[in-house]
């Protein structure tokens, strides 16, 4: 990777890394203040759905803000209102008004993820970026676990003031982005797949985006509940969650990679079965703080697998030209399943206790486990095409990233091994699944912030490698 590159790769990633840090406990924090507060179970739930949503709905509608003012101040834009909503909950202790502000707050998030991962993907060709991926979830991951630790050092400052370290740290990740030079990205404009059209393609993958939408949230938002009402202190829950997010790093990649030596359906059915498993120890063996660390470990690594070999799995039987918006249709999947979760299982937790959580993972294990094996009995799965990439994008450009040249030749030719008909039975409709944009409309300039000497226009500023792009500014 030359230096230029990771020189333009720095801001944003250092910005990512920054503001992760107070969003890697801000879930956390919610829920131990709402039961604190004497809220029940289904509140807590609905108030950390909303946040879920608001990346749902930012997710479909921020790019159109992001083409519109170009990256560097649409990213202060996102920022800033992350930190006023913050802020904002410290001074409000409503729930409803939380509600409303977790969704802004969702909705403003994801707009920070789809800046810098459109900023990732235009960055570099397809031979850097998988690394920029994986510096990308280095930072993603490290923040999240940073942030858990600072839990308990913040709350001890009692008040609002963990709220004020959360805004603090939304406002300074603009800095790296405002101070670099002024160069700015392109992208592409891709509408993702359908449902319906993904539901026909990959069963196996919605399911499996769905489940892990599932899951996920259920991790973030309701887990610290748990962990609260068995006793824990809050610097211990902090240290908890920052264990289930490092499982969630270093057993993501091992788990992949058997992925591609592997029936990824199988690989599927086991990592099912295994967060079965795990569920199962929860209740049912006698827990000490070790046991409930290493098993929280384990089930950190398996939930947040589910997501990258299931896509894995969508992305081996795609046609070449449906892959960006497959994966940006099961990234609203991913998406639909966790803004769902808290209200589905915190009525769960309300009849069954707070052992309800895991008898839901359980659940989801079952069925996943079910699932999975019948399709797998259905249609067998075919040899993976291409290397795994482990991601968990936040965005629909997100999605964009993982698609690599080896993915696309991999789909290429399955393509050709295979017949289509049988492998893809909705290729064969009047329109095709990804057809080419309209020429005013195929890519969009972005445009640096400086104004042109004259003062009329701002000039257009050049990535190295790329040409630039003559579309609708």
């Amino acid at each position: 990777m030359s230096r230029q590159l990771l020189a333009m790769a720095l801001a944003p990633l250092l910005g990512l890394f920054i503001l992760g840090i107070g969003n890697g406990f801000l879930a956390t924090l919610i829920t131990l203040r709402l039961d604190a507060a004497g809220e029940s179970a289904v509140v807590i739930g609905w108030v950390s759905s909303a946040y879920f949503i608001g990346l749902a709905l930012g997710a479909m509608l921020n790019d159109r803000l992001l083409l519109r003012i170009g990256h560097i101040r649409a990213y202060g834009s996102f920022a800033s209102l992350v930190a006023v909503t913050v802020l904002l909950q410290g001074l409000v202790e409503h729930p409803w008004a939380w509600f409303a502000l977790r969704l802004v707050g969702g909705w403003a998030t994801v707009g920070v993820y789809l800046v810098i991962e459109s900023w990732l993907l235009a960055s570099g060709d397809a031979g850097v970026r998988g690394r920029l991926l994986a510096l990308y979830m280095i930072a993603l991951y490290a923040a999240g676990v940073l942030g858990q630790l600072l839990l308990g050092v913040t709350e001890a400052m009692g008040g609002a003031a963990s709220f004020m370290v959360i805004g603090m740290l939304a406002s300074l990740s603009v800095l790296p982005m405002a101070m670099i030079p002024r160069v700015s990205p392109l992208i592409d404009k891709a509408e993702p797949l359908s449902p319906l059209r993904l539901i026909t393609l990959t069963p196996t993958g919605v399911m499996g985006s769905f489940g892990s939408g599932l899951a996920v949230a259920a991790v973030y938002s309701l887990l610290p509940l748990y962990l609260q009402r068995t006793g824990l202190p809050v610097d211990r829950i902090g240290q908890m969650m920052a264990v289930v997010v490092l499982g969630a790093l270093l057993l993501q990649y091992p788990v992949g990679r058997w992925s591609d030596r592997h029936d990824r359906q199988l690989v599927l059915i086991l990592i099912g079965a295994f967060c079965t498993l795990i569920s199962a120890a929860v209740l049912w063996l006698p827990m000490t703080t070790w046991t409930l660390a290493g098993l929280l470990f384990l089930l950190g690594g398996g939930v947040f697998s589910l997501y990258p070999v299931a896509v894995g799995h969508s992305a081996d039987r795609a046609p070449a030209g449906a892959l960006v918006r497959m994966s940006q249709g099961l990234l609203l999947i991913n998406a639909i399943g966790s803004a769902l979760s808290p209200p589905l299982i915190s009525p769960v937790m309300a009849v069954l206790g707070d052992a309800g959580l895991f008898w839901s993972f359980g659940g989801m294990g079952v069925f996943l486990v079910l699932f999975f094996g019948w399709r797998r009995s259905v249609r067998p799965a075919p040899v993976p095409v291409a290397p795994f990439s482990p991601s968990t994008p936040m965005s629909a450009a997100g999605a964009e990233l993982a698609v690599t040249e080896e993915l696309v030749q991999g789909a290429i030719e399955h393509e050709h091994m295979e017949d289509l008909s049988d492998v893809v039975p909705e290729v064969e409709v009047a329109e095709p699944l990804v057809g080419p944009p309209p020429a005013d409309e195929s890519r969009v300039a972005y445009f640096d912030d400086t104004p042109s000497v004259e003062g009329d226009e701002p000039a257009q500023a050049e990535l190295p490698g790329i040409e630039p792009a003559v579309g609708r500014t």
